[in-house]
């Protein structure tokens, strides 16, 4: 099979490309330039609300870099999960992103896109048909789920991209994906195709250098043999090593060597991990196991209602060891207002985060007999306006401001207040709504591609 060299310039888009890293990649004269711009990690927010996950200004640096290189050179620049949750509003901010840099540039782009939000009455129905499943920890989905989803989009395979690659174009942009997908169709389009190595290759370079040591964002360069396939560090100071490798392989899985994705189950028990000169890595024994049917994962977000939040720090002893007294006083008061609102706990949603004690584990916290000397409280209340929310977070943190605790000899002032507002109305909070699995009679059946014509002549 061919050699395909697939150069991925960071871990994420808008993270920052590393000029000296990426020239060395494109010394090496890949095959393809390949980006993640997107991920579920920061939660349904970004996804609910349709914003992005990085600033415009940073993916514009990124696309200027990738795009000038790609078209010198002739290589496709392929980005996965545009926008950040790889919705309808995600890939229009990309497009628009590209359209003012190529108008600045002077550049005439082939464009694919590839959308990737579903249809709700699609959803319905294949819903009523039996064809939808929850993932692990998640409800049975509802109608009422669809319904009020305000975007719902699928991961897809490397299907859709091999088809846009097949058209000639200079970029791809597509929706929520895969993260190995877009490493997979660039080496099937330059005929390498082995599914399993392609798609553990895909699934280690799409995180950049965080499979090197030390880990960071820079760029690293896969490339695929028949056999095998290399991981090769573009930064001199950043080394690949078996350890570091393997490690990643592991990133980001439930199982330690089964990873499923769309059509089928990656299985790395067989993998063998080899050192290599110059800051390499050989991998090889990667398989792809095909499903009998093939299912694209659904995430889909809805509004929960409007958060508010404040924090507060206690550094006198006695109000730390009183902090769940200040924080059931906070509550109580909390109650109070919701009971003037006429709202309930159905209705409401509020959490109390102490840091210094268990604010990361909560009750999974295998420290029970912590002495901190200082703590942090970060106070949360989600209610379905924000000035419902407001006033119910204002009555909290008042009620813990003067709340007289066991043993307290002030009269007040149990909070140091780091900022001025104290209070902080943060917006409309998400959740996830969508979490599951869909049978598809095709790969190319939900994923719709347009192609289009950027720059001097559009």
């Amino acid at each position: 099979m061919n050699e395909v060299r697939i150069l991925a310039p960071a871990g994420m888009l808008g993270y920052g490309i590393p000029e000296k890293s990426f020239q060395a990649g494109l010394a090496m004269k890949p095959h393809a330039i390949v980006i993640d711009a997107g991920s579920t990690d920061a939660g349904p927010h970004k996804l609910g609300a349709g914003v992005g996950i990085v600033s415009k200004i940073a993916a514009k640096k990124d696309f200027d870099m990738m795009l000038t290189a790609g078209l010198a050179h002739k290589i496709p620049v392929i980005v996965g999960s545009a926008g950040g949750s790889g919705g309808k509003p995600h890939i229009n901010w990309t497009l628009e992103v590209v359209k003012e840099l190529a108008a600045e540039r002077g550049w005439k782009l082939r464009v694919a896109v590839i959308n990737a939000t579903a249809d709700k009455e699609w959803l319905k129905d294949q819903l009523q048909k039996g064809r939808i499943s929850p993932m692990t920890g998640a409800p049975e989905l509802t109608l009422e789920d669809i319904e009020q989803s305000t975007e719902i989009v699928a991961q897809m395979g490397h299907e859709p991209y091999l088809e846009a690659l097949a058209q000639g174009v200079d970029l791809i942009i597509a929706g929520r994906s895969y993260d190995p997908s877009m490493t997979v169709a660039a080496c099937i389009h330059n005929g390498n195709h082995n599914l399993g190595l392609a798609y553990h290759m895909g699934k280690i370079i799409e995180c950049g250098c965080l499979c090197t040591i030390p880990g960071g964002p820079d760029a690293i360069m896969g490339i695929l043999y028949g056999d095998s396939f290399v991981i090769q560090s573009l930064n001199p100071e950043r080394r690949c090593t078996p350890l570091s490798v393997a490690a990643h392989t592991l990133y980001e899985k439930e199982h330690p060597y089964h990873l499923a994705g769309p059509g089928g189950v990656l299985d790395l028990e067989r993998c063998t991990f080899e050192q290599l000169e110059n800051n390499a890595v050989r991998v090889r024994g990667s398989q792809f196991v095909p499903d009998q049917v093939y299912k694209v994962k659904l995430e889909g977000a809805k509004l929960a209602g409007y958060r508010s939040i404040f924090i507060g720090a206690l550094r006198d002893p006695l109000a730390v060891a009183a902090v769940d007294e200040i924080i059931g006083a906070g509550t109580y008061m909390a109650r109070c207002m919701m009971k003037q609102l006429e709202l309930d706990d159905h209705q409401v949603f509020m959490d109390f985060k102490v840091y210094g004690r268990d604010g990361v584990m909560a009750e999974r916290e295998p420290v029970k007999q912590a002495a901190p000397h200082e703590l942090c409280v970060v106070a949360e209340f989600v209610a379905p306006t924000q000035e419902q929310a407001a006033a119910i977070c204002a009555k909290a943190r008042a009620g813990m401001m003067h709340f007289h605790y066991t043993g307290r000899k002030a009269t007040a002032g149990n909070l140091a207040l780091p900022f001025a507002p104290s209070d902080f109305s943060v917006g409309p909070a998400y959740q996830f709504s969508v979490y599951h699995l869909v049978e598809v009679d095709s790969p190319l059946a939900f994923f719709t591609t347009t192609y289009q014509t950027i720059g001097e002549e559009e």
